[in-house]
């Protein structure tokens, strides 16, 4: 009975011993699959989060090309009272200057009908190469039936290009005055633009200035 036993008990090892390999190569097989796939799941998520924005936290309105690309300084009452100009900062330290929405010109009955960019000693618009303005520097004349206004530097630079499309195109300025109505192009010194970005006021401060909120 005994001798029986013995090798009903040596028949079991023998059975089961392969049995509980098999499971261990099989769970140690799962095991690596199991965490490449996860970690598949995971930079999945994670791409997801990348190309598609939670909804939740986006803008009501989508910033436009010039808040995306920019950064918005202005120069209110710019050497005289109601001479608005903005002073817009791409990362490359150019700046783009132009007239605010909020200057004289755009509330004289008629409207903005002439841009001369022969001030000063020289035209503007003729100019070949670069050359260094003060802030306060006149770039152009803009006209009115009525009047007419000086558009200033704004800040301390090289003058790089002025629009010479609103010699013919005057009504860029109503029609988009921020972008293709622009006046000049200015590329300041670093040095020389941290000392005027003192004196100027980002968007949030002049809509509040203005009262645009």
């Amino acid at each position: 009975m005994s001798d029986v036993m013995v090798d009903h008990t040596q028949k079991l090892e023998e059975t089961a011993v392969p049995k509980n390999l098999e499971q261990q190569d099989k769970q140690d097989e799962e095991q690596p699959q199991q965490s490449v796939q996860e970690n598949a799941e995971y930079e999945d998520e994670e791409l997801h989060k990348h190309l598609v924005p939670d909804i939740t936290q986006l803008p009501l309105i989508p910033p436009s090309a010039v808040e995306f690309n920019f950064a918005s300084y202005f120069a209110p009452d710019f050497m005289k009272p109601g001479n608005d100009q903005y002073v817009y900062r791409h990362a490359n330290g150019l700046c783009v200057v132009g007239l605010a929405s909020t200057h004289l010109a755009f509330k004289d009955k008629g409207g903005i009908t002439a841009v001369d960019f022969n001030v000063g000693k020289s035209d503007r618009s003729g100019m070949k190469n670069a050359q260094h303005f003060e802030s306060n520097t006149a770039l152009c004349k803009v006209c009115t039936n009525g009047d007419s206004y000086i558009v200033r530097c704004c800040v301390k630079g090289s003058l790089l290009e002025v629009n010479e499309r609103l010699i013919k195109q005057p009504e860029l300025l109503h029609s988009s005055a921020d972008r293709e109505g622009y006046i000049a192009i200015i590329m300041p010194k670093p040095a020389d633009w941290l000392k005027v970005k003192a004196s100027l006021l980002s968007l949030e401060e002049f809509k509040k200035l203005r009262a645009l909120c």
